[in-house]
């Protein structure tokens, strides 16, 4: 992968060589941006950026007039780095050296949004060709599972901030899931379910009540899958179905944590996931049909918003408390994968022991 001190210096000769639509290159300060591929997406359209290109726009994104940019905008130009104005390449503050961390080969949450060399990463680490779907070459890449477990929680960043092809057939679109149809999928059932349960429940009361169960249900299950099912790791058979299986489940994720299309769960998938669990919730309260299903109703709200929660804290600007949030979870990647299962909430970290500790110059191992 590549990092900050990887990138090529690029000479004022050079930024002039790209002003125009085809290829455009901004700078902010000492950092050069090629926002080309993000041109068609910009909400007051290419021309604005192109008047531009070339140039400095650190005083046109906070110029109160014309409009001032927020967080989103400087967490979306990370993506399109490629590297610092020559002779201005920010040294690093005296004292302070970058530490890589051992597990993830990154210094800084900053890094998962450098985009890779694909090429290179590829020569180096005799790993998955990112050009290349990924589900073959997995399964019949013959990795050990040390190997491939070393590999895949060394994350990656797909270049301009796209999807890596996964099947590449006609299941490639099934793999990938846009954040808004989770909620727009699951919420009227949730809704539908939870009307259905309060037919046969005393009161509103009651409902509330069940359904305010099922959520902190929830927090559990969302803390036990993550901990003991997406991060099996070291516990996992060491074979191909297995680790193909462990791929496909949730280290695509660790390997692509910047992925947009593939951060929430399709719903296929999830439906083979909450089926066991509405059999569960049933099973253990077959006393009452409607106290089952308004239980469940809960648990499966509480999943809609770790979904949400989850693509958020990846790729939006967030509240203070969500910020924290965000910067504990993108810990969880770039600094240590063993700690860290919560996602909505840390409360489970607490209680098992796993929560990550960290400090301003990265995360303080527990003995």
């Amino acid at each position: 992968m590549s990092t900050t001190k990887s990138l090529p210096s690029i000479s004022a000769a050079q930024l002039e060589g790209h002003k125009s639509a085809s290829s455009c290159y901004v700078t902010i300060g000492s950092k050069v941006y090629d926002i080309t591929p993000f041109l068609g997406d910009h909400p007051g359209g290419e021309d604005l950026i192109l008047d531009y290109a070339g140039k400095d726009i650190a005083e046109i994104l906070v110029d109160e007039i014309s409009h001032t940019h927020s967080e989103s905008a400087y967490e979306i130009l990370d993506e399109y780095l490629v590297g610092f104005l020559e002779g201005s390449r920010p040294p690093s503050p005296p004292g302070t050296p970058a530490v890589t961390n051992s597990l993830t080969g990154m210094s800084s949450e900053e890094e998962l949004s450098i985009p890779t060399d694909i090429s290179t990463d590829y020569k180096v680490h005799k790993f998955l060709d990112l050009n290349r779907p990924l589900f073959m070459q997995v399964w019949n890449g013959g990795f050990s599972k040390e190997f491939y477990l070393q590999q895949v929680h060394r994350p990656r960043h797909y270049k301009g901030g796209e999807s890596a092809p996964l099947f590449g057939n006609f299941l490639e679109p099934l793999s990938k899931t846009p954040w808004y149809v989770v909620p727009i999928i699951w919420l009227p059932c949730i809704a539908y379910g939870t009307y259905e349960a309060s037919k046969g429940l005393p009161n509103n009361w009651t409902v509330a009540g069940l359904f305010g169960f099922g959520l902190f249900l929830w927090t559990l299950v969302e803390y036990m899958l993550h901990r003991c099912l997406f991060h099996i790791d070291g516990k996992m058979p060491d074979n191909r179905v297995a680790i193909t299986m462990h791929f496909l489940l949730h280290g695509i994720h660790h390997y692509l944590p910047m992925d947009k299309l593939r951060l929430v769960m399709p719903p296929t998938l999830f439906l083979a996931l909450a089926t066991p669990f509405w059999h569960l919730a049933h099973t253990v309260f077959a006393f009452n049909w409607y106290v089952g299903t308004n239980v469940f109703c809960g648990g499966i709200f509480g999943y809609v918003c770790y979904d949400l929660t989850h693509y958020f804290l990846h790729h939006k600007s967030l509240p203070s408390y969500y910020r924290e949030l965000k910067k504990y979870h993108l810990q969880h990647h770039f600094a240590d994968y063993q700690k860290g299962f919560g996602v909505t909430s840390k409360i489970w970290d607490k209680v098992f022991g796993t929560e990550l500790i960290y400090g301003p110059s990265g995360p303080v191992k527990s003995e």
